[in-house]
């Protein structure tokens, strides 16, 4: 048998996260009805990443797992960061994100 004692969280705050969930969603389908110009990506993704935090924290269990689940999360999380920085170097050098058309 394990020693390892387990967190049981209640109903009520599986039911407020997933509401937190539902009212991201609504935020999101709310914002894409305006042009923010260059902050609509910017805002989808704060959004995004907010309900993904929100489910990696309490659906997945992280906020109560030991500080080695903590760091295979916050790798996946630099990872996706690298991955990003790496995607959008590739795009912004390119000729035809400036304007001009070859």
């Amino acid at each position: 048998m394990s020693s390892v004692a387990h967190h049981v969280a209640p109903v009520r705050l599986y039911l407020a996260i997933f509401g937190a969930l539902l009212v991201g969603t609504v935020i999101t389908v709310v914002v894409a009805f305006f042009d923010l110009g260059a902050l609509n990506n910017v805002v989808m993704l704060a959004i995004a990443c907010a309900k993904a935090l929100l489910v990696v924290l309490f659906f997945m269990h992280v906020r109560w797992s030991s500080r080695l689940t903590w760091v295979v999360a916050a790798s996946g999380f630099f990872w996706l960061l690298i991955l990003f920085v790496l995607t959008m170097s590739d795009y912004m050098s390119r000729g035809w994100v400036a304007g001009t058309l070859r």
